[in-house]
């Protein structure tokens, strides 16, 4: 009687706090927290990557050519002045006026300046698995100077050399011209030497001397000339002339225009085949003189010009990849977690550690593989390696094929969506934000009948 009693009554065992699903949900929350600490080193690689990537480019960018900046072209013309001195006899003690002459230099911008460059990138500089912007400039000059204005400099007539006078220019990157220097002025040719460092970024130019006044036809000088650079990354020009029209044309693909001073919006072209751009700059554009004496100022305030910007920065799409890796994780694990309290079927934390680590992978292979082809290829070939390999191992553990599908499906829409944020630059919050809207929409109709209690 005793023994019937007992079989109609079986004691049931109690759940422990560690089998409970509250419990469960702690171990999770804490693995994804730690699973941060492998993401961080991925983050790490990248910025190593990254900067190694700077270093070559660095590295090949000072070989082949850096930065162009042209300051020119400018009219040179010495004049002296005097200063009386008293000098004094050592050996009678009687003094002496002397007068002493210095030469000076005066400084003349041109009445019109123009330049047509024609700017070519180099692809046969690639170093390993990165290849620097590059490029080779053919850039033409042409203007005139008037007759120099010494009123305005309050310079008399009698003190100007007018038989010394040159042209000079100030550029950048003077070690990678690759061409004869030589400047047409009316009708006589001169040839262009370096001068010594004026201990600024610029260096400077000068052709020998001439006399202007003999050379000057009509009070006005012509000039022309042709450099060609080998440079990299920008062209920039200081609008010097008074009336100043910059025209370039180039292969490339993606400007960016930089400056003082804005591109012309109807002329202006950019498609896949390259770039038409040009400027006009006036003097009354600008708030500096056409004329100096003793100094040339630096104008760097006003320089103008193009950047050429590799645009597809595969380090810098890693990056951002990697910063929704803590989102991958924590909604693949929530997946997981939410198949586990619908199909009661237990999932130990080592597994949920394997899934967690086969996450993190796929931003190794994403590195790896963008070294060695394009970033969308390898962003396919890591997402469906990493998708197929956690929906396997999700029919092992979840012994059926209908949760594993679901799981394959999720990740692919996850990956799809982080491509397609990734690829936005304007609309990449507005698009992620309603993303995840949906994202927590899903979440909750699909918990809304488990029983959080038991």
């Amino acid at each position: 009687m005793e023994n019937q009693e007992f079989q109609e009554h079986p004691i049931t065992e109690a759940k422990t706090f560690f089998q409970s699903a509250t419990a469960k949900m702690i171990m999770v929350g804490l693995l994804t927290l730690f699973l941060l600490i492998p993401l961080f080193f991925v983050q790490d690689l990248i910025s190593e990557r990254s900067q190694r990537k700077s270093e070559v480019v660095k590295e090949i960018s000072n070989l082949w050519g850096s930065d162009v900046a042209f300051y020119g072209p400018i009219l040179r013309v010495p004049y002296n002045t005097y200063e009386n001195l008293n000098v004094i006899d050592q050996k009678t003690g009687t003094a002496t006026l002397q007068r002493r002459a210095t030469t000076n230099y005066a400084y003349f911008f041109p009445n019109e300046l123009a330049n047509i460059s024609k700017v070519k990138k180099n692809e046969s500089l690639k170093r390993g698995l990165f290849n620097p912007v590059v490029f080779t400039a053919d850039m033409n000059f042409k203007g005139n100077f008037s007759t120099p204005n010494f009123a305005k400099l309050n310079i008399p007539e009698e003190s100007i050399q007018w038989d010394k006078a040159a042209i000079i220019v100030k550029t950048t990157n003077l070690k990678s011209i690759k061409s004869e220097l030589k400047i047409q002025l009316n009708n006589e040719k001169l040839t262009f030497e370096p001068q010594p460092d004026d201990k600024s970024n610029y260096s400077v130019l000068a052709t020998n001397i001439f006399n202007y006044k003999v050379l000057a036809t009509n009070n006005q000088i012509n000039f022309n000339f042709g450099i060609t650079y080998n440079g990299s990354n920008s062209i920039n020009f200081i609008p010097i002339g008074k009336v100043t029209n910059v025209a370039i044309d180039s292969d490339w693909e993606s400007p960016s225009f930089e400056g003082s001073f804005a591109a012309n919006d109807t002329t202006k072209i950019i498609n896949k085949e390259g770039f038409h751009v040009d400027w006009k700059v006036l003097d009354i554009n600008r708030t500096f003189s056409q004329q100096y004496a003793n100094v040339l100022p630096n104008l760097d305030d006003y320089l103008f010009g193009v950047k050429l910007i590799d645009t597809v920065d595969e380090y810098q799409q890693n990056e951002r990849v990697s910063k929704y890796g803590f989102l991958v994780i924590g909604l693949t694990f929530l997946i997981f977690f939410l198949i586990q309290s619908i199909s009661k079927i237990n999932i130990h934390i080592f597994q949920y550690s394997m899934i967690g680590i086969a996450l993190i992978m796929f931003y190794t292979l994403l590195i790896s593989i963008t070294e060695h082809s394009s970033f969308s290829l390898a962003y396919a070939i890591s997402g469906i390696a990493v998708v197929v390999m956690i929906t396997l191992y999700s029919i092992s553990i979840l012994k059926n094929r209908k949760f594993p599908m679901f799981i394959a499906t999720s990740l692919s829409v996850l990956y799809t969506f982080i491509y397609v944020i990734i690829q936005m630059e304007d609309y990449a919050l507005l698009v992620g934000s309603i993303g995840l809207f949906f994202i927590l929409g899903a979440v909750m109709y699909f918990s809304r009948k488990i029983d959080w209690g038991k």
